[in-house]
């Protein structure tokens, strides 16, 4: 599935949303198809969410294109995932890091996390990835301050615990709004230990952020 992989970074490249070469590198070399259930694989390279079951889907390849490139991702940084799914968003973003990079990433369904690590590990980014079974909302103290988190799911404000365990010049990038649908994807840059400076990015669909600082569980 080369050919089409290529085919569709050349595609988002001309349409504008990969931007940088890391970016494109990055989407060239992470298998989608490989963060799928076997049913969905022949999809891999159309642009759009796909179910990986739970009620969980894997995001659309452009929005993956443009959660790295607005984060700015730089090799070496300490980044924080919060909603695991598969592990592709991880693989890409982990793949922009490099070597000494490093992704934590937060999944709350225990068989989605230990299918990401399947994932990870035959893919190749086991030691660049490491998934934690746990509540993303309430980000991960152990291993702060980082220097990029982002949400791969929506919530109905910014956790507070992300907001404080990103570093003084870090950034936040994460959906806000209804628990389905009518979402601002929004930017936060911490620009002191007390100021921060939100930016609105535009409309997403996510899926809901459920946990302590996120939506209740239905």
């Amino acid at each position: 599935m080369i050919n089409e992989r290529l085919e569709l970074v050349r595609r988002l490249q001309e349409i504008g949303y990969i931007k940088t070469d890391e970016v494109k590198k990055a989407m060239e070399t992470v298998p989608r198809e490989e963060f799928l259930p076997a049913s969905n694989r022949p999809y891999a390279y159309v642009d759009q969410p796909l179910p990986i079951g739970e009620g969980q889907t894997i995001s659309a390849p452009h929005m993956v294109a443009m959660i790295c490139e607005i984060l700015s991702l730089e090799e070496g940084m300490k980044v924080l995932e919060i909603g695991t799914g598969f592990g592709y968003n991880a693989a890409v973003v982990a793949e922009v890091l490099g070597p000494t990079g490093h992704v934590y990433s937060i999944e709350r369904i225990p068989s989605l996390a230990e299918i990401a690590k399947d994932n990870l590990k035959r893919t190749g980014y086991e030691d660049k990835v490491t998934v934690i079974l746990g509540d993303g909302t309430r980000g991960y103290k152990e291993n702060s301050p980082f220097d990029r988190i982002y949400g791969t799911a929506s919530a109905p404000s910014v956790p507070e615990p992300l907001k404080s365990q990103l570093k003084v010049g870090g950034r936040l990038l994460i959906p806000v709004g209804e628990r389905t649908y009518f979402q601002d994807l929004i930017c936060i840059l911490r620009k002191s230990e007390d100021e921060y400076e939100k930016k609105s990015i535009g409309g997403v669909a996510f899926v809901p952020m459920i946990g302590d600082h996120g939506w209740p569980e239905k």
